[in-house]
């Protein structure tokens, strides 16, 4: 890794080399946080969670050819050399940091209420056709997950598209500084994570942060169709480059064939191009991140051919939009997250099955206040949009079901279980043959766990 010698990270992350002489020039070839990943000329960085202490397994990573530590305490004498600091976590990122400056790439930063995982596959997809990509994968957007993802990259990178996700204020702050990103792209602002930031402006002003460090001579591409986005006239100095469904925005779209959950086709308008995709992921959102990888794959001087081939190769997620044909059903697994928005977009995505349409929804998390309001306002829309059977599950989503119940015109049948076990007892009796099953709750309700039953029925 460039420049990343034991001598130079110590002096980055502001701690001490002991039991290191001689080898103060060597460079580590990769770093990382769980002493399984290990390997020889490692950098291993002792971290302390909840469970378990990566103190613990210094003496194992020595033995498996970590080159050295980073730590809090001093392990054993003549293990090996090590770095000390005083946090664990913030020398992490402070190597990352550090690591960022030495790299001549371009990087991409997506953020985003809803959409931010779905527009990296859909950005990554297409840059891939062109370029040797590094992307974030799994849900590795946090503070912990960007900087690990950026010590990945390596000499045949040539740009890295990388997902951030917050929670509070701040803290994209704290990832900008660590991905200094040439080109920002922002999905939307939504309700999420109200809890921390109170409202659509607070997140806004939030998300926003993610200029704070990006290239001034960058770029910046938003969904020009929110309103909260619209308001950003200029960053640095340079006009937005907006993507949406007027044709007003640099980015537009006409000409959409839906075909349920096969996709779409559509025509997306840039600088006087005409390009003809196929969009292979179901629903309206996932034109939209077509329309955001158009945008950024035209910065940096894709073809039209490469684009289209880029988006009509996107592959799905699991737990995001991610269809799987079984022998008796058809499951939409949009389990990994969930708020109002999202979960409104998920049930217009199970309405374009031509089944029987089932919706097993669960609590949405980080709402704040007004959490119980945007519950019952969820199942008076899954009602109102006929899905036939909403099946409510957890304590916040009681007043999803009697937000279902009031709608008197409806024709839904609305269950409610308080667990997902007690719910798991009673799918034979409410899920049929051939249905199409949407799953979709906060990823700590772990409806994933609801596969494997759904598969056996």
């Amino acid at each position: 890794m460039k420049n990343m010698t034991l001598a130079h990270i110590a002096e980055a992350v502001g701690g001490k080399l002991c039991e290191g002489a001689g080898l103060e020039t060597e460079e580590i070839q990769g770093a990382v946080i769980d002493s399984r990943k290990v390997e020889k000329g490692f950098l291993f960085i002792a971290t302390k969670g909840n469970k378990v202490d990566g103190h613990d397994f210094i003496p194992d990573v020595f033995q498996k050819g970590a080159l050295a530590v980073v730590c809090e305490k001093a392990p054993a004498e003549g293990l090996g050399p090590y770095i000390l600091v005083k946090d664990s976590f913030q020398a992490l990122k402070d190597m990352a940091i550090f690591y960022r400056n030495q790299l001549d790439i371009k990087v991409v930063g997506i953020t985003g209420s809803v959409g931010k995982t779905s527009t990296k596959e859909f950005i990554a997809s297409t840059l891939a056709t062109h370029y040797q990509v590094l992307k974030t994968e799994g849900n590795f957007n946090n503070e912990i997950g960007l900087p690990l993802t950026v010590l990945k990259i390596r000499d045949q990178v040539e740009i890295a598209v990388l997902e951030m996700g917050i929670s509070e204020f701040g803290e994209m702050h704290r990832l900008s500084e660590i991905a200094k990103p040439d080109i920002c792209v922002i999905t939307n602002i939504g309700q999420c994570h109200l809890e921390n930031l109170g409202t659509r402006d607070g997140i806004l002003k939030a998300k926003s942060e993610i200029f704070d460090f990006m290239n001034p001579n960058g770029s910046v591409c938003l969904n020009g169709d929110d309103d909260k986005l619209a308001t950003i006239s200029e960053v640095h100095g340079k006009k937005p480059l907006f993507f949406g469904q007027n044709s007003m925005h640099a980015v537009y779209v006409t000409d959409c064939t839906n075909h349920g959950l096969a996709g779409s086709d559509a025509t997306i308008h840039l600088e006087g191009r005409e390009l003809h995709v196929h969009v292979p992921l179901p629903g309206e959102h996932m034109i939209y991140n077509a329309m955001a990888a158009t945008a950024v794959a035209s910065l940096l001087g894709l073809s039209d051919e490469e684009i289209c081939k880029g988006i009509a190769s996107v592959q799905p997620v699991g737990g995001r939009s991610h269809i799987i044909q079984e022998d008796n059903v058809t499951i939409i697994d949009d389990c990994y997250n969930a708020n109002p928005v999202s979960m409104k977009a998920a049930i217009d995505l199970l309405c374009m099955a031509d089944t029987r349409k089932i919706a097993i929804l669960g609590d949405m998390f980080e709402l704040g206040l007004n959490e119980a309001a945007m519950h019952e306002e969820v199942g008076s829309y899954a009602a109102y949009q006929k899905v036939d059977v909403i099946i409510c599950v957890g304590e916040l989503s009681k007043m999803m079901y009697a937000g279902a119940n009031q709608v008197k015109e409806s024709r839904s049948k609305v269950y409610y279980f308080e667990t997902k076990e007690e719910l798991k007892t009673r799918l034979s009796t409410v899920i049929s043959h051939g249905d199409t099953i949407l799953l979709k709750a906060s990823h700590g309700m772990h409806f994933e766990e609801l596969l494997p039953a759904l598969a056996e029925l």
